[in-house]
Parts: structure tokens; C-alpha cells; sequence
């Protein structure tokens, strides 16, 4: 790894670094899911949705990925509108609407997380695996950590120990998501 900072930044802080690395990969994600018609934020909830034990609500994929509701209505539409997803009364729980991949929708999603996999590999590529390591267990640390109680227990109760979603966010793997990110 290079010690030096890149000519325009007088020191190494923190923010700014992170928000450049996560601007490159972003863009380099959502070069890539063209093809699929999604955004990194769609990945993620679509990433979500499947990674679910329990049909999840529009309201719980908002809390799980800290998305406001008013966001999470038009990525939803969106969604919808591609034929992606369908919004309808819960299986278990008729008062209950929730979100469900369609066929079409788990076809993207299984086609588009191969490649959000690979783009993140590429990105992560000038680190060795331990750094990789490292850094995922501190972003994760980092995220969870600021993460309330009751996102905490819903991720519990929706994430069924996949990866989920955006940038890598994963959902399941210790006290429970895929940014997005979703963002």
C-alpha cells in the first residue's frame, strides 16, 4: 500500500477517503448493472427481499437499510415498474402488505450479484486478503455499531445469513445486509 497521499489532499483523513473510494466504486457499480437496468440502492433492496426469512414491508426494508420512506416508495415503483418486484398482502398476515421478488426479479438479481461481486473483487484487488478481510470486518464493526437496537432486531428477524446488497453490506452475518449500499 502507497503511504503517500494523493497530491491534492495534505494529510490522510478519514472522510475524504472514504468518500472518494466509495464515489469510484459506485460509479464502477453502476457501469455495470446498466445492463440489468438496476442502481446500486435497487441491488440492495432487491438483496434484501431475497435474503429475507420473513416476507419483509417496504417500511422494514427502509429500517434495514436506513433509507428514508419516501426514497424507499420510488425505489420500489422503480422496481415495480421493471417488473422487478410486486408489492401484495403477506402470506402469513393479511393486514400486512409486503414486497416480493418476481421471477424476473430473482433472474436480475442472481445475474447482477455476480457481477456486483466481481466489480467489487476488481475494486478491492490492489489489497491482499487480509486486508480485505480487515476492512470489511471494520466497516462492518463501524456500521453496526451506529446501527439502533431495533434495526438490530429486525435485521435479525428478516436476514437469513446471506450477503445482501449494495457495495457489499451484509445483512445476516453477525448480530444479523447488501449500498448501494443500499447506499
Amino acid at each position: 500500500m502507497n503511504d503517500v497521499p494523493p497530491p491534492d489532499v495534505p494529510a490522510r483523513p478519514l472522510g475524504y477517503l472514504l468518500k472518494h473510494a466509495y464515489a469510484t466504486l459506485a460509479t464502477e457499480l453502476g457501469q455495470a448493472l446498466a445492463p440489468f437496468r438496476l442502481i446500486p440502492r435497487e441491488l440492495g433492496v432487491m438483496g434484501v427481499i431475497a435474503a429475507a426469512r420473513e416476507q419483509p414491508s417496504q417500511l422494514e426494508i427502509a429500517a434495514l437499510l436506513g433509507i428514508d420512506r419516501t426514497t424507499m416508495v420510488g425505489i420500489i415503483d422503480a422496481l415495480e415498474g421493471k417488473g422487478y418486484v410486486e408489492r401484495r398482502r403477506s402470506d402469513q398476515d393479511r393486514r400486512r402488505n409486503v414486497v416480493t421478488l418476481t421471477r424476473a426479479g430473482q433472474k436480475s438479481l442472481e445475474a447482477a450479484e455476480q457481477v456486483r461481486e466481481r466489480v467489487e473483487r476488481d475494486f478491492l484487488a490492489p489489497l491482499d486478503e487480509q486486508s480485505v478481510e480487515a476492512l470489511t470486518e471494520a466497516l462492518l464493526t463501524l456500521h453496526l455499531a451506529r446501527t439502533d437496537a431495533d434495526t438490530t432486531a429486525l435485521m435479525g428477524r428478516l436476514a437469513c445469513g446471506g450477503q445482501v446488497g449494495d457495495a457489499g453490506e451484509r445483512a445476516g452475518e453477525r448480530s444479523a445486509a447488501a449500498p448501494g449500499h443500499a447506499d
